[in-house]
C-alpha cells in the first residue's frame, strides 16, 4: 500500500511539517478491524502499534499539523489549527478512494496555544464507539481506525490516563480551510485546495472557470443538507458546529461533546459549553447553512465579478434551503410510513411532535415502537407510549389503505432500533479508566453495526438514562 503526502503542496503555512510524540509505552487498546481490513491500512497489531504510536514512521511522508481557520460559536477566530493532531500520512484504500490517517493526542504543535496537545481515555473511547455507529446508522462519517493507551498521565480536572486516537478520514479539508486561505488572500493555494475537495468527494463536477467555483459550492451545500437530513433521522446532536468542524465534504468529524438525544426536543443540548443553544438538534440544519455561507465568504476570493458571484451564491444557498425543506418533509413520510402526502399529514406530523416534546417520550423507542407495530412483532420491547393513544387511532386511520409489508419496507430503513445510548457509552468509558477494557463493547459494537435490524436486545440497550436532559459531554481537550 502506498502512503504519500497530500497537503504538502498547499505550502508549510498551510500544512506545518510537525512530528508527534512518541509513546514508547503505548498499548493498542482497540482496533477497528473490519475498517483496517476492508479500507486499509491493513496493518497488523504490533506494525498498527509502531505507526500510531509515533515509535516508527510510515514510509517517506512527512508528518505535519494543518492550519485553518474558524467560527467557534459564531466569533471568528483566524488562526486555530491541529492542536493536538498530527496527520501523518495519506493512502489509496482497497475501495479506490484516498484517505488520511491523523492522530488525536499526539502532542503539542504550532497551534496548541499554551495546551499540552494530548488526549485523555474517555474521549478516545468515545470516537471509537460513536464513529462506528454512525457509520451503522448510514451517516456520513470519518472513522476510528484505533485507540492507544500512551503510558502517561493528562491532567482535566484530576489526572486521568492518556490516550491516542487514530482516524482515517477522505479528507481533512474543513470549511476553515477555505477561510484561512481567504484571509491570507492566497488565490493560488485556494484554488489548489478547491481542486483537492473536489478530486475527493465531488468528481461529478466537470465544468470549467468561474462555473467551477460555483458547482463546488452547489455540492458542498448539497453534502452538508444531506448530512443534517441523517444527524435528524438518527437523534444526533453533534455539539459543536463551528466551521473548522464542517468537513465540505459531507462527513461528521468530531466526536467531542456529542450525544444520541434520546427525550425529545428541537431544543436538546447536550454539549457543557453550548449555554445559548446554538448547536440545539433543531437548530443543525440553520447553522449548516450559515456555515456555508461562510464558505461562499471565502470563496469570492477566487471571483472576479464579486456582485455576480454574491447572486450566484445565494441562489445556491436558497437552493440548500429548498433542497432541506424537502427532504426534511420527505423524511418525517418515511418515519411514518406515509406512502403518499395529503396536506392533512402535516397536522399528523406536528402533533406526534408536540406530544413527545410534552411528555419527553424517547425519539428513537417511540419511532421503533410504530415500526414494531407494523412489523407485528417485539412489541413488548417497543410498547408505543400511552400518552399517544389518541394519535394512533387517527395515524391507523390516515395508514389503513397502505399494506403493512410497504409501510415496513419505509420505515425500517430509517427507524433505528438501537443506537448508542449516552449512558452505555459513559459505562464502557468508566470501565476502561477502571480497568482498561469493557466486558461488553464487542457484542455492543456488533449490534450498533447492524441498527435497523429489528430483533431481540438486551433491555439496557434501549432503555434511556433516567435523567437525560441533564445529561452533559464535554470537548476531549
Amino acid at each position: 500500500m502506498m502512503f504519500y503526502s497530500r497537503y504538502t503542496k498547499l505550502g508549510a503555512e498551510f500544512a506545518v511539517p510537525a512530528n508527534p510524540e512518541a509513546f514508547e509505552q503505548a498499548k493498542l487498546l482497540l482496533l477497528n478491524k473490519g475498517l483496517n481490513t476492508d479500507i486499509g491500512p491493513t496493518w497488523d497489531n504490533d506494525e498498527a502499534l509502531g505507526y500510531l504510536s509515533g515509535q516508527q514512521i510510515i514510509g517517506n511522508t512527512e508528518s505535519v499539523s494543518l492550519a485553518y481557520s474558524g467560527h467557534q460559536f459564531g466569533h471568528f477566530n483566524p488562526l486555530l489549527g491541529d492542536g493536538r493532531a498530527h496527520l501523518l500520512a495519506s493512502f489509496k484504500g482497497l475501495d479506490g478512494n484516498d484517505y488520511d490517517i491523523q492522530l488525536k493526542g499526539s502532542g503539542a504543535t504550532t497551534f496548541s496555544r499554551g495546551g499540552d496537545g494530548l488526549c485523555a481515555l474517555g474521549p478516545a473511547v468515545r470516537e471509537f464507539i460513536m464513529s462506528q455507529a454512525m457509520y451503522g446508522l448510514g451517516v456520513p462519517t470519518t472513522h476510528c481506525l484505533a485507540v492507544l493507551s500512551t503510558g502517561k498521565s493528562v491532567y482535566r480536572q484530576g489526572y486521568l490516563p492518556g490516550a491516542l486516537v487514530a482516524r482515517i478520514a477522505r479528507s481533512h479539508i474543513r470549511v476553515g480551510s477555505f477561510q484561512l486561505l481567504a484571509l491570507r488572500q492566497d488565490t493560488e493555494a485556494m484554488h489548489e485546495l478547491m481542486e483537492l475537495a473536489i478530486s475527493d468527494a465531488f468528481t461529478e463536477i466537470t465544468v470549467q472557470g468561474e462555473d467551477r467555483i460555483f458547482a463546488f459550492f452547489n455540492s458542498v451545500c448539497q453534502a452538508q443538507c444531506a448530512l443534517m437530513l441523517k444527524w435528524l433521522q438518527v437523534g444526533f446532536v453533534h455539539g459543536v458546529m463551528n466551521t473548522d468542524n464542517t468537513l465540505v465534504n459531507g462527513e461528521t468529524i468530531d466526536y467531542g461533546p456529542c450525544a444520541m438525544m434520546e427525550s425529545f426536543s428541537f431544543s436538546r443540548v447536550y454539549s457543557s459549553i453550548d449555554t445559548q443553544g446554538r448547536y440545539a438538534f433543531g437548530q443543525q440544519p440553520n447553522i449548516a447553512s450559515w456555515n456555508c455561507a461562510r464558505l461562499a465568504e471565502s470563496l469570492l476570493l477566487l471571483c472576479d465579478d464579486e456582485e455576480h458571484a454574491i447572486n450566484r451564491f445565494s441562489e445556491i444557498l436558497a437552493e440548500f434551503s429548498e433542497s432541506f425543506n424537502q427532504g426534511y418533509r420527505a423524511l418525517w413520510q418515511k418515519k411514518l410510513g406515509l406512502l403518499g402526502w395529503h396536506d392533512e399529514d402535516q397536522s399528523l406530523i406536528n402533533e406526534l411532535l408536540e406530544l413527545m416534546t410534552k411528555h419527553q417520550l424517547d425519539y428513537t423507542n417511540t419511532f421503533a415502537s410504530l415500526t414494531a407495530y407494523k412489523l407485528g412483532a417485539l412489541q413488548e420491547q417497543y410498547p408505543i407510549p400511552c400518552e399517544l393513544d389518541g394519535w394512533l387511532r387517527i395515524w391507523l386511520e390516515r395508514t389503513a389503505k397502505y399494506s403493512s409489508e410497504a409501510m415496513l419496507e419505509t420505515m425500517q430503513v430509517v427507524n433505528p432500533a438501537i443506537i448508542p445510548r449516552n449512558e452505555l457509552v459513559e459505562e464502557v468509558i468508566r470501565e476502561y479508566y477502571q480497568v482498561g477494557t469493557s466486558h461488553q463493547l464487542n457484542e455492543w459494537l456488533e449490534a450498533l453495526n447492524k441498527p435497523y435490524e429489528y430483533r431481540s436486545y438486551p433491555p439496557k440497550w434501549l432503555t434511556p438514562q433516567s435523567n437525560t436532559t441533564h445529561y452533559q459531554t464535554f470537548c476531549g481537550t
